[in-house]
């Protein structure tokens, strides 16, 4: 196991792995950057340099994680694209605002704002657009005022565009993986883009492995008839069950869903009942304990004007009735994917106490626009973004558009890898896209 030592330094921890230097940073960031001189957040962000450079006067790198609502990776040693980044860059692995070590918000924390009227106001200021002013807050901090690169992954990706709408003089370079976001799609249009996409996904699976697709349909068979309630609490209902599609958009996921699937029951005293261990394996897939606010805020990331996003892929899901189960005589099971819905707030137990908070939230008007389609079309920030071919979780149709509405921007479309493609290829993703936002290839 690596050993890790600790010193200290102007303020910040720095610790040393194998290979590597991280060092904690702390900024105290308006909660509202209209009103600097309001309430303020706490923010966190790992600096990760190379072993032996930390004195030397690298260019930074920034990066923004998928989501919403996760934490950036905890490193151990220089592993995958990180491996790559270390060559060029100092790195600073950013926990956005409400994830991580940054000012928390979820079940425990949230009461303390109040009412669940003022948790919905406090978290509308969680979203791109706060994201990005948070990264022109530190900055000049961290850089001295020289603008840096941004990696951005999936929803990280989406932060990535609104930071050349909103701020492009902070960039040097960008770089996207799985994350360009349609610039004026509203959420409907995005889960009626998803759902075919979800139901492709499914059947490629099915074909690969024949037997699945009736061991999930007993599985929601039993949950029809069975009550099951998951190691943290969670309610496992068919509808929760299906959302183990989401498993289906990384380069491993139909594999691991298929070692799930192959045994999940064991006899007891009041019959079949699922096993402690394939429970235990779905919560870990469905638990929203540690990120509440990919529920509270997933909708609310495609929102940009006086409409209510309203619960989009619940109400979507009822124009695709292949997804509803059944169980009639040759009736098919299809897994969802990336969906948020408002039953969650009943079988989740980290999101029942958020209920209201939730409800107000879905039903919000007024958001503030994410991009700027007319800066964009002027862009002079070199972009370059992988675009991966029938991705999960992000449309493909819609990041081509979006790619051709960005000026200059170099695109890779790739069915080589799935939407986790930044991590799964080791440090071949970020080594193409750097050379060619470079214009090396």
């Amino acid at each position: 196991m690596p050993k890790t030592t600790g010193t200290r330094g102007a303020g910040n921890i720095t610790v040393r792995q194998p290979g590597l230097a991280l060092t904690d940073h702390f900024f105290d960031v308006p909660l509202d950057h209209t009103s600097p001189g309001g309430e303020h957040i706490r923010l966190y962000a790992r600096e990760v340099v190379a072993a032996g450079r930390a004195h030397e006067d690298l260019p930074w790198l920034v990066y923004l994680q998928g989501g919403p609502g996760f934490p950036a990776g905890r490193p151990v040693g220089r592993e995958n694209w990180l491996d790559r980044a270390l060559e060029d860059y100092r790195v600073l692995l950013l926990d956005q605002r409400g994830t991580g070590r940054s000012t928390p918000a979820g079940r425990q924390t949230l009461p303390l704002r109040g009412t669940p009227q003022q948790q919905a106001d406090y978290l509308a200021h969680f979203r791109a657009d706060a994201i990005v002013r948070d990264c022109e807050y530190i900055r000049p901090r961290l850089t001295g005022g020289r603008p840096w690169t941004v990696l951005g992954q999936s929803f990280g990706g989406f932060c990535a565009v609104t930071y050349l709408s909103l701020a492009p003089e902070g960039l040097a370079q960008v770089i996207v993986t799985g994350g360009l976001p349609s610039l004026d799609a509203d959420a409907d249009a995005v889960y009626r883009a998803a759902y075919p996409r979800m139901e492709r996904k499914v059947l490629a699976h099915y074909a690969r492995y024949p037997r699945d697709e009736e061991a999930a349909l007993r599985i929601a068979e039993h949950l029809a008839g069975t009550e099951e309630v998951l190691p943290d609490g969670t309610l496992l209902t068919v509808q929760a069950f299906q959302q183990l599609g989401i498993m289906l958009g990384t380069g491993d996921g139909s594999h691991r869903l298929h070692y799930l699937l192959e045994d999940a029951f064991v006899p007891t005293v009041d019959g079949p009942r699922l096993s402690d261990a394939f429970t235990e394996q779905v919560a870990a897939v469905l638990s929203r304990a540690g990120s509440p606010l990919y529920t509270l805020l997933h909708e609310a990331i495609y929102a940009q004007d006086e409409r209510a996003t309203h619960w989009s892929a619940e109400r979507i899901r009822g124009e695709f009735p292949q997804f509803e189960q059944h169980f009639e005589p040759g009736g098919r099971f299809l897994f969802t994917g990336e969906t948020v819905h408002p039953w969650m707030l009943h079988t989740h137990a980290a999101l029942r106490p958020l209920q209201q908070t939730a409800e107000l939230l879905a039903e919000r008007k007024g958001w503030a626009p994410l991009y700027d389609a007319g800066r964009l079309a002027r862009n002079t920030v070199p972009v370059a973004a992988a675009i991966y071919h029938d991705d999960l979780y992000v449309d493909t149709a819609h990041s081509l558009r979006t790619a051709r509405a960005i000026a200059g921007l170099r695109t890779w479309v790739t069915d080589e890898y799935e939407h986790d493609g930044l991590r799964a290829s080791g440090r071949v993703v970020l080594d193409r896209l750097l050379r060619l936002v470079r214009d090396e290839i």
